[in-house]
């Protein structure tokens, strides 16, 4: 799916494909770059989430921008979802450090545990979010799980993303851990630090995705770059 994504994306920021214009068929696609539909359906949803094209019912896939910009998460934009994660989630992992009972430790544990052990990636993303909600509960404060579920969907679409085009979930994993063991230890700075930094590591990964993807430009003797 990757390698797909990456020729489609380079086609559209090269110029290829026009803003305005209409990408082929899924069937042409699927037989001018050999793979199966489910493959090349991944690729189309990245596409649109990376703002680059958007799908109409019946018409086909255009593209929109000719660059990434900032991507969307169902109803967010990713610097809207990520601005409110840095104001809620990094407090309420001090106050979860603070306030925490001992079934929230457990249950936080054997999430991870489970989360260690998942190979699939829909399932991975699901206990995210649950993970994320857990966090909520530990603080003790009924409007900061509101908080995490009016956004849960954008989570789950934003990990989904990141595992996909970034493969963050074994590094996610190692964040989430330090998360809760700071949890355990009851160090309120240790557990905002470390919800930093998991925080940190989404938007570099973010970042890295939204750069322009590489093109081999000829050098001056006429090979590739």
């Amino acid at each position: 799916m990757e390698a797909v994504l990456g020729h489609l994306r380079g086609a559209i920021e090269r110029g290829d494909y026009a803003i305005g214009d209409k990408l082929p068929s899924e069937a042409e696609l699927c037989r001018t770059l050999e793979i199966s539909r489910p493959v090349l359906r991944e690729a189309l949803r990245a596409l649109q989430t990376m703002g680059l094209t958007v799908s109409r019912t019946g018409k086909g896939t255009f593209v929109v921008a000719a660059a990434v910009e900032d991507p969307t998460f169902g109803d967010y934009a990713a610097s809207d979802l990520l601005e409110v994660r840095r104001h809620v989630e990094i407090p309420v992992a001090g106050y979860a450090a603070r306030r925490r009972t001992a079934e929230n430790l457990d249950h936080l544990v054997h999430l991870l545990d489970r989360m260690e052990q998942e190979t699939d990636t829909t399932a991975w993303v699901a206990m995210d979010t649950v993970f994320h909600l857990a966090m909520a509960e530990a603080a003790q404060n009924p409007v900061f799980r509101r908080v995490i579920e009016e956004i849960r969907d954008a989570l789950a679409r934003q990990s989904a993303f990141l595992n996909e085009l970034g493969g963050r979930r074994e590094q996610s994993n190692r964040e989430h851990r330090a998360i809760v063991e700071a949890l355990i230890d009851g160090s309120e700075h240790d557990a905002v630090q470390a919800m930093t930094h998991h925080l940190d590591r989404v938007e570099t990964t973010l970042t890295d995705i939204m750069r322009p993807s590489r093109t081999d430009a000829p050098t001056e003797d006429g090979r590739e770059a």
